[in-house]
């Protein structure tokens, strides 16, 4: 199968929906939890909430921590970690600081450690429900101290619900995920790169591709592996190949043992856009001017704190300030979170604007490059406007004056969150030439938006607001609006910000009640 192929079918439209489960009965719904039954635990301090660091620091100023177990539990508990549990009724269910699509979480996350103070070398998998790692084998190798995280997918979870177009959205959820952990790092006052590695490479480094622990069990894909940086005078040169990984331990638990349906498209476009070729590391040039809030929020209380918004007030008007500096964090720069990404900017925001203080309700467009900025004028509607709005480092176009509450909310699978908000957005990716020269990037490009995604969540949630990312929507639909034909461009994720409503009857609970007390939490 062809990526292209793949993702036209699995286009929702106004006339039909891609195609996905006649139902779904929730008493039945996969494991939400990994867990490697067998393998020796290990519980990792319950400390980020010690943590002082501004929210604004995040971006490059934070002091950095020292390496050691306590650390690595406050990186994980800032990304990967459950952030609440809610009850409504008799219907109880968790929350993370990493968003997923329809909170299904199909992201697991691995953490390799080399000689790092408090923690044995080896490979660790990490369980988000008790904030544990799974230890999954030992780890020879001497040196200095080494961490790197590991994502993978498993595609079922998400496949559950949404049928074919689980793939886009687990490849989304990975983007998100990459954005947690380089937020999280910050608040550390570390960076994170990601390393060059092919799909393969990648399983068998993360105990993957051995078919006897996961006999039974839905497989994860490989995805990602990133590498920390906690200092100066790290050794960048560093082979993978080199490491003895011995002792293996854990069988990956089933998660669905009565599955209803068999997407094979999703096993088939995952193949399809697996890496085999390396790509090159791109060196920032790009330096944006930065800006700060005058009241800035604790870091990791934030993270913390961080929620999809369910409902919004459609009467509260938004702060321009405020919307151009979630705008700014959205540019390509050399800080955090930016800095973590290889590749030129290839997802552009269009925006629906319709309550912001000094600002025309109408549609706006963000090109993230100059390169785009050109083409997108030369390939959206002729009658487009243009006009230049906000700072001039701000590369933020009135395309047209109006009222889209209406268009928005339809395009969006007729959700009210849409058009209740503040502004909402859809992310038109550079997607033909970039899929033609390496289907690999289909999945860079799901990274890319959700990233963008992860970027507004926080930044809404510093400035007394809420986000949620919108998976639902008709591509081809939204491509008419703005003149679009063909695959120049494509939509690849919805957003939207405002003033959220909360639901009285739904109850929060912490995330990790039984080591409150100890761990003070």
């Amino acid at each position: 199968m062809s990526v292209f192929s793949y993702h036209d079918r699995t286009k929702h439209g106004l006339e039909q929906y891609a195609a996905g489960p006649e139902t779904l009965d929730w008493t039945q719904q996969p494991d939400p939890f990994r867990k490697f039954q067998g393998a020796p635990r290990i519980p990792l301090p319950l400390v980020a909430k010690e943590l002082v660091t501004p929210f604004s620091e995040v971006y490059g100023k934070a002091p950095i921590q020292p390496i050691s177990i306590e650390s690595i539990g406050m990186l994980l508990q800032l990304s990967m970690a459950l952030s609440a549990w809610k009850e409504y009724g008799p219907d109880r269910w968790a929350l993370r600081c990493n968003p997923s699509s329809g909170n299904l979480h199909p992201t697991e996350c691995y953490v390799l450690s080399l000689n790092i103070p408090g923690i044995e070398s080896g490979l660790y998998h990490y369980s988000s429900l008790d904030h544990a790692l799974e230890k999954r084998c030992s780890v020879r190798r001497d040196g200095e101290s080494k961490l790197h995280v590991g994502l993978s997918s498993i595609h079922w979870r998400e496949a559950w619900k949404y049928g074919e177009r689980a793939f886009r959205y687990c490849q989304l959820d990975i983007g998100h995920a990459l954005g947690a952990l380089r937020y999280a790092a910050g608040v550390l006052g570390w960076r994170l790169d990601m390393l060059d590695s092919g799909n393969l490479e990648m399983a068998k480094l993360l105990g993957l591709d051995r078919a006897s622990d996961f006999a039974g069990a839905e497989p994860e894909e490989a995805d990602l592996i990133l590498e920390a940086s906690f200092g100066s005078g790290q050794d960048r040169e560093f082979s993978f190949p080199d490491l003895e990984m011995i002792d293996w331990a854990g069988r990956a638990n089933l998660l669905d043992p009565h599955p209803m349906y068999r997407w094979q498209v999703i096993d088939e476009v995952a193949l399809a856009t697996r890496r085999t070729t390396d790509f090159q590391v791109l060196r920032k040039t790009a330096n944006h001017a930065d800006c700060s809030r005058s009241e800035d929020a604790n870091a990791a209380r934030l993270i913390l704190g961080r929620r999809s918004a369910q409902h919004f007030d459609a009467s509260f008007v938004m702060k321009q300030d405020d919307f151009f500096l979630m705008l700014g964090r959205l540019l390509d720069r050399k800080s955090a979170p930016w800095d973590i990404w290889n590749f030129e900017p290839r997802v552009h925001p269009v925006f629906f604007a319709y309550r912001i203080d000094g600002m025309a309700p109408g549609l706006y467009a963000m090109p993230r490059s100059d390169a785009a900025r050109a083409a997108l004028r030369k390939t959206l509607r002729s009658d487009f406007l243009w006009e230049k709005v906000g700072s001039d480092s701000l590369p933020l176009y009135l395309l047209a004056k109006g009222d889209f509450r209406t268009v928005a909310k339809t395009l969006s699978c007729n959700q009210a969150i849409a058009s209740n908000s503040c502004f909402s957005l859809g992310m038109l990716a550079e997607f033909e030439e970039t899929v033609t020269h390496d289907p690999w990037r289909y999945r860079q490009l799901h990274w890319e938006a959700g990233l963008v995604g992860h970027v507004l969540y926080l930044e809404a949630e510093a400035s007394g607001l809420r986000g949620t990312g919108i998976g639902c929507f008709f591509d081809d639909a939204f491509h008419e609006l703005l003149g679009l034909s063909g695959k120049a461009f494509q939509s690849l994720y919805h957003f939207t910000v405002g003033m959220p409503l909360l639901d009285a009857r739904i109850s929060t609970l912490p995330p990790y009640p039984g080591r409150n007390l100890q761990e003070g939490q």
